[in-house]
């Protein structure tokens, strides 16, 4: 397969009594792993690069997962820039002994492609091509807008004038 090829990526498993938090039910940052991995097997398989985490957005916890749960982790490319790419990742999950799963978590993660030289390097082009595929790119687009306003909002607290200490 070539880069530029694979735009989607499915993970499925059963949760494990080791995934449980204090509540007995999966733990947040167990899913959260979960979406980063799908999401960088996603972002490698569309760029053929070594890709690296550069933000995630909008994490939704919709409803908790059960130990026994089949889980279903499914992460697509829903927008490109030169470097990046913007994965939609969607966590669904139900009793193996039923058939419709539920979605459970949502989120946007941002990859970058790195080169050999450790530096960015260039990504192939996605292009939409259903309405679905346009409505999520300008999803992308959107979030993109929304992540500049919250960066600078952020920033502010990076200052030493906000330091806890």
């Amino acid at each position: 397969m070539t880069s530029g090829t694979r735009r989607e990526v499915n993970l499925r498993f059963l949760a494990e009594p080791s995934d449980v938090n204090f509540g007995g039910k999966v733990h947040g940052g167990m899913v959260m792993k979960w979406i980063d991995q799908a999401g960088y097997a996603c972002a490698a398989g569309w760029s053929g690069c070594y890709c690296v985490t550069v933000y995630v957005g909008g994490i939704r916890f919709i409803r908790p997962i059960r130990i026994g749960d089949l889980v279903e982790v499914r992460a697509r490319v829903i927008f490109t820039g030169n470097s990046s790419m913007h994965i939609a990742v969607d966590v669904s999950a139900d009793d193996p002994r039923r058939s419709a799963a539920e979605k459970t978590t949502h989120c946007v993660i941002v990859f970058v492609a790195m080169g050999e030289d450790s530096r960015p390097t260039p990504v192939p082009h996605w292009d939409p091509i259903t309405e679905g595929d346009r409505e999520l790119e300008q999803y992308a687009r959107k979030l993109m807008s929304l992540r500049t306003s919250i960066d600078a909002e952020v920033a502010r607290f990076l200052e030493p004038a906000h330091d806890a200490r």
